[in-house]
């Protein structure tokens, strides 16, 4: 006999968080809208560079404006994948052990190209 006598409903009430659904839910769309300008300042950026010789270019990303806004293209555009990519293995991957490990795997790749990417602006526009 089941001596659980709560309704179906107060029994689902604690078996998962939708705080962390919701933040993930917010977190991809205003990372999606915060690249939208960025991708069309870099687009017009790349074909306005277009013929551009290489001093002409370690000089433009040299200037402290477009260092910053390339950082964050990188980081957001970053970011807003991994976030995209974890929708795709939570849905499709059903062995819990194989889903977390493809989730940290995912973060650790976009950390590291994250922090190689900053390096090498750093690096261009610092003249190192």
């Amino acid at each position: 006999m089941d001596s659980d006598r709560r309704t179906h409903l107060s029994r689902a009430r604690g078996l998962g968080s939708a705080k962390e659904g919701v933040h993930h839910f917010w977190a991809q769309r205003v990372t999606a809208v915060a690249l939208i300008p960025l991708v069309v300042w870099f687009a017009v950026s790349l074909i306005m560079m277009s013929g551009a010789d290489y001093g002409v270019v370690r000089a433009w990303i040299g200037s402290p404006v477009v260092m910053v806004l390339l950082v964050l293209t990188i980081v957001i555009g970053l970011h807003h994948g991994q976030l995209g990519m974890q929708v795709v293995v939570e849905d499709y991957v059903h062995n819990e052990g194989m889903k977390l490990a493809l989730i940290v795997l995912m973060r650790f790749i976009a950390v590291f190209f994250g922090l190689a990417a900053i390096v090498a602006i750093l690096r261009i526009g610092f003249g190192g």
